[in-house]
Formats: structure tokens, sequence, C-alpha cells
């Protein structure tokens, strides 16, 4: 299975997006080792010392796909649950400095923390999703996906392009413009959609 990754998904104000809508969407691929389910804690990773987070939706996929358009794309999403997109910042920052890929700062272990799927019918409006954050019991992170530059079925149709869409993969869809910031050993991670938590683990 892939887990496909949206960076730089979401606006502050919905009157930004039509100027940020180029149709390059930027996308990237972790690992599965990467994963972690069943609200496991997470060791703290020691290749880096400051662990960034960003709480996102993610849609995973049902049925085999390839140049998918818009119109069907709903219909292979099966499920969609919340998870945390780690990046090892001053990995990044290294790999940045030769212009080096992302692979490293996205896919280390425990890099990607996921639970609380759930099937697509209980959304009925993919564009008025509700999420967020709390870290230590206080929220750091809010979104709603009507705040995405590329939605549900945008994303998918487009990544279609380049790959085939299987059954098992995950997509996260990009997080909240605001809010993400830097974990420390110690920190506890609640991330709740529609008001109901569902994720729920600390990095040990």
């Amino acid at each position: 299975m892939k887990i496909i990754g949206i960076g730089k998904n979401y606006v502050n104000d919905k009157s930004e997006v039509a100027a940020l809508k180029t149709g390059a969407q930027t996308i990237f691929l972790k690992a599965e080792s990467t994963l972690v389910e069943n609200n496991a804690d997470i060791v703290f990773p020691s290749i880096t010392e400051q662990l960034i987070y960003e709480v996102e939706l993610v849609a995973k996929i049902g049925k085999q796909g390839k140049d998918i358009s818009e119109a069907d794309a709903a219909s292979y999403i099966s499920e969609i649950g919340i998870g945390i997109d780690y990046t090892a910042k001053d990995v990044l920052a290294a790999s940045r400095e030769n212009k080096g890929p992302w692979a490293l700062a996205k896919g280390f272990d425990g890099a990607s923390p996921v639970a609380g799927f759930k099937s697509i019918s209980n959304f009925p409006d993919l564009n008025d999703i509700n999420f967020n954050l709390l870290i230590n019991g206080e929220e750091k992170q809010v979104g709603n996906t009507s705040d995405m530059i590329y939605n549900f079925v945008e994303i998918i149709a487009y990544v279609s392009k380049f790959m085939t869409l299987e059954p098992g993969d995950l997509i996260f869809t990009g997080t909240p413009a605001t809010g993400a910031g830097q974990n420390v050993k110690g920190d506890h991670l609640q991330a709740s959609v529609e008001g109901e938590l569902l994720l729920d683990f600390k990095l040990i």
C-alpha cells in the first residue's frame, strides 16, 4: 500500500483559494513502515530534535483506479480517518541544503500515526468536515475541509493521473493553515473529527 501526502493544502481565508489553485498540487510519498495504528504510543524518534506535527484527515482508498474523473472520485474513498503527518524539520533542512528529497524527513518510523477510520457514508458532505488537535489538553489546530485548496475529489483525480490507486492506500489530505508546531517527548496528542475523539497517543 501507499501513503500519499498532500502539502500546503489549506487556507485561513477562502478568498485566498483562487490565487493558490494553480493545478500543481504538492504530492509526496511516505513509507508504509511509518504507520502507527490502534492509538499505540510512539517512541520519540532519535533521528531528530525538531519533530513537527500536522493533523490531517486521511482518506482510505477502497478500490483500484487510474485516471479517475472528479465526478467519480468520491466513490473510490471507502473510509475517512485522522492522523498526524510528522516531519523531522532538521533532517528536512539538511536535505534541502543539497536540494535533496523529503524521503528521510517524512519517512522515519512512527511518522504516520492514524486512527478512527469510519465509512464514507458517515460524511454526507466531504467539503464540510470539522476536525481538531489537542496537545496536553490544549487546542492547537482546528480545521474544516471547506478551507482546502484542493478537495478530496480533486486530489484523487490528480494523483491517479500519475499512479494507480489501490485498495488500502492512504491519502493525508493536508493540515490547517495555522497551528502546526513542534512536539517534545512526553506530549499527549488527541485528535477529533466532528467532536469525536479518534486519535489518542503519547510520545514516549
